[in-house]
């Protein structure tokens, strides 16, 4: 009897980190399910990908911001028998500004795509990995999520979300099969940091990552069940310093940071 293959499921798959990481597991022989709003997009890397490495790949073009499309995306597996073994939450949206600046419709896409939507699809899916006992989820925050960060305060709290909910996750699911990782990376070349325009730009080029790197180290912990994956060294540092520098130094210290930005 033929060994099944696995599937994945990767939002945010049209660019990016999600890109970057549906050609390593795609690399790797799994199954591939592309989530994303862009259907063009999609098609066109799903093509890509099948070709290269002789994979099957579909593509659910969803807006994982919309109310009720992660149970919509659930239950449209489900019919066609589809099963999720790894889930891969990397969907997400960054604005850059001041916070009385950013639009209010700007605040709300971030809280409910970076939030609510991941929230929704690790309630959809997960129930099912622990039923089978066996599954993997990979959670993609940053290191936004360790501190407050001036400029980005409504994304870094929602990335300061999703690294909490992830390390209870992970503890709940302890004994159960099934592994939650959450990816911490730092700022990295990818078209959503592009479009923060001043905050990136400020930056020297030292201190922006490699997307492929970042998402090999990213896979790497995934498949062994690693709870944080901070990738580099300058931005591994820096998520030390903000846990046990004082509260107090480190808010002074970003704050200047992030109003340089602005």
């Amino acid at each position: 009897m033929a060994q099944r293959i696995e599937t994945v499921l990767i939002t945010g798959a049209s660019s990016g980190i999600g890109e970057a990481l549906t050609w390593i597991f795609a690399k790797n022989g799994y199954s591939l399910i592309l989530v994303a709003r862009s259907a063009d997009k999609l098609e066109q890397l799903a093509e890509e990908l099948a070709s290269e490495h002789e994979v099957t790949v579909s593509v659910r073009p969803v807006d994982l911001s919309e109310a009720g499309s992660a149970e919509s995306l659930a239950r449209s597996l489900q019919r066609e028998g589809q099963q999720v073994d790894i889930l891969v939450n990397n969907a997400g949206v960054l604005e850059h500004g001041a916070f009385i600046d950013i639009p209010p419709q700007d605040h709300r896409r971030m809280l409910q795509l970076n939030v609510v939507g991941l929230t929704d699809i690790l309630v959809h899916f997960v129930p099912d990995m622990v039923a089978r006992k066996s599954g993997r989820v990979l959670n993609v925050a940053s290191t936004a999520a360790f501190q407050p960060v001036p400029s980005l305060s409504t994304y870094a709290a929602t990335k300061a979300y999703v690294l909490s909910l992830s390390e209870a996750l992970g503890e709940e699911l302890r004994g159960t099969g099934v592994s939650v990782t959450t990816l911490c990376p730092g700022v990295t070349d990818t078209n959503m940091v592009a479009q923060a325009g001043s905050f990136a730009d400020s930056l020297p080029s030292m201190l922006i990552g490699d997307v492929e790197k970042v998402a090999a180290e990213a896979y790497r912990a995934c498949m062994k069940g690693t709870p944080i994956v901070v990738p580099g060294a300058i931005n591994l540092a820096g998520t030390v310093a903000a846990r046990v520098v004082p509260k107090w130094l480190m808010r002074r210290l970003v704050g200047v940071a992030g109003r340089s930005t602005l």
